[in-house]
């Protein structure tokens, strides 16, 4: 019988950041008629830097940063794939998918499609590279995103109303991840479980403007991400806790079985309340949010990648990879590295 498992894992980070603090004196700059309240995005967030991509770059080349590194390390070469899913939330365009791209820019001659569920994308490719592993269809699948949400920050604001509504925009960070997952004799990909509560799609989006069918309306263009955070909270309080403790109980697991836990990350308040909701010990949790902002789908990966990169995770160890997205949809794959 064939398994999945976690054969590596890679992220990229750019090395250019900027500190809440310039994040605010860029703001106050451009908005001089406005009082910007200083503080307030780290106070509410926890955020207090920020990666930044070089300004010729796009989410496909920060994903090949990633799939690089994860390549070289595990000495192999882009025609040893048999799949790239690219499962990021920004996109180099609507048409076509951007593992298209990804996999040129690898030099790379496998099947690929994009995987998008918002922060839970690169969660649910997990579970899609899997499925076809288990059952034949593939033996070593890539699973790439490339996060750049910095570009969609609103610099020029029209007050406060504005500001609060937009707030979020400046928590996030650009950043690229790979993930690899093969074939193996003994499971690596242990179990899993999803759920969603797609009635509250509306508390956080980052809208088209002007997309209409009128052929004399403007050219459809993105608007910043916006949230509303009591939407959120709401979806999270109504999803059945069984998608984040099922997966233990079905393996005899508790939080404490595993030497790592990643959650996702969109603020530290927001996690420390999650946590404590459903029982995640805060000593088990990879804490990235402070440091590199809200990375999106990249969250996940990443914080596995500094996880291993620290020792925290070894060879035979479990790991819990817990996914929080707007939409509301939640997941939890439970893998041994």
């Amino acid at each position: 019988m064939l398994h999945a498992r976690l054969a590596g894992v890679a992220a990229h980070l750019p090395e250019t950041t900027m500190t809440t603090t310039e994040l605010e004196d860029r703001l106050a700059a451009r908005n001089p008629e406005f009082d910007l309240p200083r503080g307030l995005i780290h106070n509410g967030s926890g955020v207090r830097r920020r990666h930044i991509a070089p300004p010729q770059e796009k989410p496909s080349d920060l994903a090949a940063h990633a799939s690089r590194a994860l390549l070289h390390e595990q000495g192999l070469h882009p025609r040893d794939l048999d799949l790239i899913l690219y499962a990021g939330v920004t996109v180099d365009l609507i048409e076509p998918a951007t593992a298209h791209i990804v996999a040129a820019k690898l030099g790379a001659g496998c099947p690929v499609f994009d995987v998008r569920n918002a922060c839970n994308s690169v969660l649910n490719a997990i579970q899609v590279a899997e499925a076809l592993i288990v059952t034949g269809r593939h033996r070593r699948v890539l699973i790439c995103c490339g996060e750049l949400p910095t570009a969609f920050m609103p610099w020029t604001l029209s007050g406060a109303d504005e500001f609060m509504t937009v707030a979020a925009a400046y928590t996030v960070s650009d950043a690229g991840a790979a993930l690899l997952l093969e074939a193996a004799a003994e499971p690596g990909v242990l179990g899993h479980r999803f759920a969603a509560q797609s009635g509250g799609w509306e508390a956080a989006t980052v809208p088209l403007l002007n997309l209409t069918s009128d052929p004399a309306a403007d050219w459809p263009v993105l608007r910043p991400l916006t949230v509303d955070a009591v939407g959120l909270l709401r979806g999270i309080d109504a999803t059945d806790h069984a998608v984040f403790t099922e997966p233990l109980a079905a393996l005899g697991l508790t939080w404490d079985d595993f030497a790592a836990v990643c959650v996702h990350q969109a603020s530290l308040p927001a996690l420390w309340r999650f946590c404590g909701h459903v029982g995640i010990p805060q000593d088990k949790v990879v804490v990235t949010i402070a440091q590199h902002g809200n990375l999106v789908a990249a969250t996940l990966p990443a914080q596995l990648a500094q996880a291993v990169a620290a020792g925290r995770v070894r060879r035979g160890d479990l790991v819990a990879l817990v996914g929080l997205a707007s939409g509301f949809s939640a997941g939890t794959v439970v893998v041994r590295w």
